[in-house]
């Protein structure tokens, strides 16, 4: 479980494909407080640290999470946004996030907004996956709040403290992101669905 609050910024310092897998080396502050089968969210993904060394660590991801994340497209230096799981106790300073990506999105448009940014992001709404106008919505593992709510689309407001500590600062027209839906907004949707609310 994590908050969508961003710890740090790894950057990618290795890549190795074995078979289906994707092997990710990640240079990090926090690496050396990392240990072997810990939880860590890249970009809003939860993988479990196979490695570690020095200011360094690796994780693995599968086919499934390739094929459902933006982890495919990474190269060697590129930024992620990286954050532990939640100790029992801590408080919940985003929204509950779970490091399960249900999709992926495209940024449409970035508005330098007098001090401020606004990102829109423009997803396939035939997954069914909704937000709503002040609904929370996970972007590549950071916990914001969603403005201009439409039926494939969304925009969010960052301000210059997330600008600049996660890896929004490196978003432009086309850059492909990671999407966690709210996990309460995702059960009820099914309810509705299932019939049963009415």
């Amino acid at each position: 479980m994590f908050t969508g609050i961003i710890e740090d910024i790894g950057v990618v310092s290795n890549l190795k494909q074995e078979f289906d897998n994707l092997h990710i080396t990640i240079k990090s502050r926090m690496a050396p407080e990392l240990k072997i089968d810990q939880s860590v969210a890249h970009n809003g993904v939860c993988l479990t640290v196979v490695a570690v060394n020095n200011d360094e660590y690796s994780v693995t991801a599968i086919k499934e999470t390739l094929n459902k994340t933006n982890l495919g497209t990474l190269k060697v230096n590129d930024q992620v946004n990286l954050e532990r799981a939640m100790k029992l106790g801590d408080r919940l300073d985003g929204h509950i996030v779970q490091g399960h990506v249900d999709q992926t999105a495209v940024c449409s448009h970035v508005e330098e907004a007098n001090g401020s940014w606004v990102f829109t992001f423009n997803y396939d709404a035939a997954l069914n996956n909704i937000t709503i106008e002040k609904g929370s919505i996970t972007i590549n593992g950071t916990s914001l709040t969603v403005i201009n709510s439409r039926k494939d689309g969304f925009s969010v407001a960052i301000i210059p403290y997330t600008y600049s500590h996660t890896n929004f600062n490196t978003f432009k027209k086309g850059t492909i992101v990671n999407l966690e839906f709210d996990v309460l907004g995702k059960y009820v949707a099914k309810l509705f669905e299932m019939g049963k609310i009415n």
